[in-house]
């Protein structure tokens, strides 16, 4: 499986407050952004996997609440994530 509990334990840490700190919105956005690349990989090699397509188009829109849901509350935390993970928002 690509996404182990470690990997997501250190995507939390570093992105987070701590490991344990899951519900973060920074957290989730970079759970998000890694599990959004590896099934960008995955769809280049299988062109007609339709359901990895769909899956793929929802944590899209996810991601995208939680960053509009971020920059309205806090514009500093935003543009800090978006800095960190390199997004193009």
């Amino acid at each position: 499986m690509y996404l182990t509990t470690e990997k997501k334990a250190e995507i939390f840490a570093k992105h987070g407050k701590s490991a344990q700190d899951t519900g973060s919105a920074e957290g989730q956005v970079a759970l998000f952004t890694y599990r959004i690349n590896h099934l960008s990989q995955h769809l280049k090699a299988n062109r007609h996997d339709f359901n990895t397509e769909r899956s793929l188009v929802k944590l899209v829109g996810k991601r995208k609440s939680l960053l509009d849901y971020l920059k309205k509350k806090d514009i500093a935390r935003y543009r800090a994530i978006i800095a960190e993970l390199g997004l193009r928002k």
